[in-house]
């Protein structure tokens, strides 16, 4: 009989007996360091989070370091003096999250050691639905690609670690999988097929590219070509297939609604809430308690509102100004939601897992149960409110000299809408100015000193780009009746400066406090994409200053002088391209794009999960908290800030598959109609059209281009006719027929009707004076 490797210590059902006894035990009692055999330098802050504190994740890490050589579990405990049952199950999941966040790898011997940064690679799969995928490093830096042999094994959105073991014919470093880390995925949706006896489902989401096969005994009643959620039984390996089992039968495939059930298991967004979660926001009520309010600063008689779309349902911040000799006091309240939410509650856990709210057309997949999230956390008028407030001076310039922060409870005036307010203060509206003539002026006020602090965005060089945002308007039957643009106005922008105001002030207020913290993140522009633009925009007489490392300013000088010509979208396009996704980590980096050193998220904690870490930290720091008994570690931040990104990435992923769905569904009854539109977008196997009027998206391929053969271009972002010279670019006018419409696919194919005019050819000594041009900057 084979000897288990942890033979020597009792089995979990033994410890989980001697747990009751060992719980009786008053040997630490919470908030008292206990000691081990290594001494922990972070065993206050462990106190503070754990009733039965065990060494911190750092102890663990250093041990393993210091002794060089891969550690069993058993061998583990002994060096840290762990001995009790109750601890020993404890640094057993210790040692299980450590390993699914890659801060230790366990060999084919059982043994743990640290992950080699030289050798080993640590990230999250993205798959490509042609099968390859990549490995996008936890540290960052350049990504892995895997061949479709690697990705047999695991599914987009494991975390791996993975070995590089060449550089591909493309110039790629290719890799191979060492280890899995975390499953991303235990359930899929997708459509049930049944062909020759064999079961299967197809995942809706076109990244994962396997077929999970259905054993007759696992289909469960669901019949072929319904959408169905299947558990995965057994993960996919080298050699073999996922095997599934139906465990939901979401319905057939054109019900109405059908699109977001689709999207949230489609990409595991947590909607279901446990009990335990609902029961703890139950007991809070309905209404703040007035032991709650004492020694809070009271600003109920402060004429505070919220400004917010038509359709808000949760109110998280408000504002006020005032004037000031020098400039004005501006008061940005924010809903307390951390006196709510402690660490390491129910709700807290579920709120980390969710990571932030989902909004879909017509439905919100909240982070907090709607106790909270749209009552006792909302600031809802004539209601009084826990908040967090952010105080500040702003001078004449838009600059804020002084800020101060502090608990306080307030009432909200009233709940505004951006339409409301943009009638009262930019088109002078009597009716709407006369029903709100009480809070006029004050929300004067706000817009002067948005004017101010615009102007000095403008200044410093912060990015503004002009990016079209169209809102989904709904009929009878859950059907698409149009697509309407998105109006940004003033009342957008004067709430979007305060809230950019008051994260900035709160970065350094934590920085002044030297408390780690949640930044928000927004690295350069890549060199290389850089150089790719440059030379691109040179041959539109434009000009980027600023050589490898332009600035933010630098950025926007070229979108200043590109300025009302018809190919502004563009080199707006072209720019945005170069910059990387901003991202939560506790590194201390600024904000490129907002030209700003330091930047977090403060005011938004009801539905992203670092906003509430943020708060945590003031409420740290006003207490009087230095960084090493803070709740957080560094490392732990940052492994919080990397879920986080994921959360948000999934969030938008999964709302941009169901717009995509609800824009094929529209456009299924308008196949064979021709539309003008403008290109938007510009590949190798052809372009991607946006229709006038209605704002939906088609591809134009390349093999429908007529009899020519088409070169793609990269730098220029064209594609261009070998013998008619005829250019296809972003920003081009066209006009299409919808030709196909794939709900499965979620495309939408369209055929040119009208090809452009073929380009003149080039005198020879033009053409000529071109190639020499082109040798000369070769050389």
């Amino acid at each position: 009989m084979a000897r288990s490797p942890r033979s020597g210590r009792k089995s979990r059902s033994g410890a989980r007996k001697d747990t009751k006894i060992a719980k009786k035990k008053t040997e630490a009692a919470k908030g008292r360091p206990r000691r081990f055999k290594i001494p922990d330098p972070y065993a206050e802050r462990e106190a503070k989070k754990y009733e039965r504190p065990i060494p911190s994740r750092e102890a663990i890490l250093m041990l393993l370091q210091e002794k060089g050589v891969p550690l069993s579990f058993e061998e583990i405990a002994a060096e840290l003096g762990v001995s009790d049952p109750v601890d020993l199950e404890a640094l057993e999941r210790r040692l299980k999250a450590m390993e699914r966040d890659g801060q230790l790898l366990r060999n084919r011997r059982d043994r743990y050691c640290l992950v080699n940064e030289s050798d080993l690679i640590r990230g999250r799969v993205i798959g490509h639905p042609d099968g390859f995928g990549f490995l996008k490093p936890d540290e960052g830096g350049e990504d892995l690609f895997l061949s479709p042999r690697e990705m047999r094994q695991v599914f987009h959105g494991d975390r791996v670690v993975a070995c590089v073991t060449g550089i591909d014919r493309r110039g790629r470093k290719e890799g191979s999988i060492v280890g899995i880390l975390e499953r991303a995925h235990e359930r899929v949706v997708g459509r049930l097929f049944v062909e020759r006896g064999m079961a299967y489902v197809v995942p809706d989401n076109k990244r994962i590219t396997h077929d999970v096969l259905i054993p007759e005994d696992y289909l469960n009643g669901a019949k072929p070509g319904q959408i169905v959620v299947a558990e995965i039984v057994e993960q996919p390996t080298r050699r073999n297939q996922p095997i599934g089992r139906i465990v939901e039968v979401l319905g057939e495939h054109m019900a109405p609604g059908m699109e977001i059930e689709v999207a949230i298991r489609a990409f595991d967004i947590p909607h279901e809430w446990p009990e335990e979660v609902l029961a703890e926001a139950a007991r809070f009520g309905t209404e703040v308690p007035e032991a709650a309010k004492e020694g809070r600063v009271d600003l109920r008689k402060l004429p505070l509102v919220t400004i917010d779309g038509e359709d808000a349902r949760d109110f998280d911040d408000a504002v006020y100004c005032r004037p000031t000799p020098k400039g004005w006091r501006l008061i940005v309240a924010i809903a307390d939601v951390s006196h709510y939410v402690r660490p390491g509650s129910a709700l807290d856990q579920e709120a980390l897992k969710r990571g932030n709210s989902v909004y879909f057309p017509q439905q919100v997949i909240p982070m907090l149960p709607e106790v909270l999230s749209n009552g006792l956390c909302s600031l809802v008028p004539d209601e009084d409110r826990l908040c967090m407030v952010c105080e500040m001076l702003v001078d004449r310039e838009g600059r804020v000299t002084r800020s101060r922060f502090y608990e306080g409870v307030m009432r909200s005036h009233a709940r505004l809408t951006y339409t409301e307010v943009a009638a009262m203060l930019v088109d002078k509206d009597p009716a709407v100015r006369a029903r709100h003539e009480k809070l006029l002026p004050h929300l004067e006020e706000l817009y002067a000193v948005y004017q101010a602090l615009r102007r000095q965005r403008e200044a410093r060089g912060a990015m503004d780009f002009d990016t079209d945002e169209y809102k989904i308007v709904f009929g009878e039957g859950r059907k698409i009746e149009r697509l309407e643009k998105v109006v940004r106005t003033d009342a957008h922008k004067l709430i979007e400066e305060c809230m950019i105001a008051a994260n900035a002030a709160t970065a350094r207020f934590l920085d002044r406090k030297k408390v780690p913290y949640l930044r928000r993140i927004h690295d350069g522009p890549d060199p290389e994409k850089v150089a790719d633009v440059r030379q691109f925009l040179a041959e539109l007489g434009l000009k980027l200053p600023g050589g490898d490392t332009p600035s933010p300013a630098d950025y926007m000088q070229v979108l200043k002088a590109a300025e009302g010509r018809p190919d502004y979208h563009l080199v707006q396009t072209l720019l945005l391209r170069t910059l990387p996704q901003a991202i939560y980590s506790p590194e201390k980096k600024g904000h490129f794009g907002l030209a700003l050193d330091a930047y977090t998220h403060y005011t938004s904690p009801i539905r992203r999960y670092p906003d509430l870490l943020v708060h945590r930290a003031i409420r740290h720091a006003l207490a009087g908290g230095k960084a090493k008994d803070f709740l957080y570690s560094e490392p732990e931040l940052k492994t919080i800030g990397e879920h986080c990104s994921m959360t948000e990435r999934r969030a938008d992923e999964a709302t941009w598959d169901v717009i995509a769905w609800l824009k094929c569904e529209y456009m299924q009854d308008k196949v064979g109609e021709v539309f003008s539109g403008v290109i938007t977008a510009v590949t190798s196997f052809g372009f991607f059209v946006e229709l006038q009027d209605i704002y939906v998206e088609g591809l134009v391929h390349i093999s429908t281009l007529g009899q020519d053969f088409y070169h793609f271009d990269p730098l220029r972002h064209c594609l261009v006719g070998e013998r008619t010279h005829i250019t296809y670019r972003i920003g081009d006018v066209v006009k299409v027929k919808v030709a196909r419409v794939d709900l499965d696919e979620r495309k939408i194919d369209l055929v040119l009707i009208e090809p452009l005019a073929p380009a003149k050819p080039q005198p020879k000594k033009a053409a000529s004076r071109r190639r020499r041009r082109k040798r000369k900057n070769a050389a």
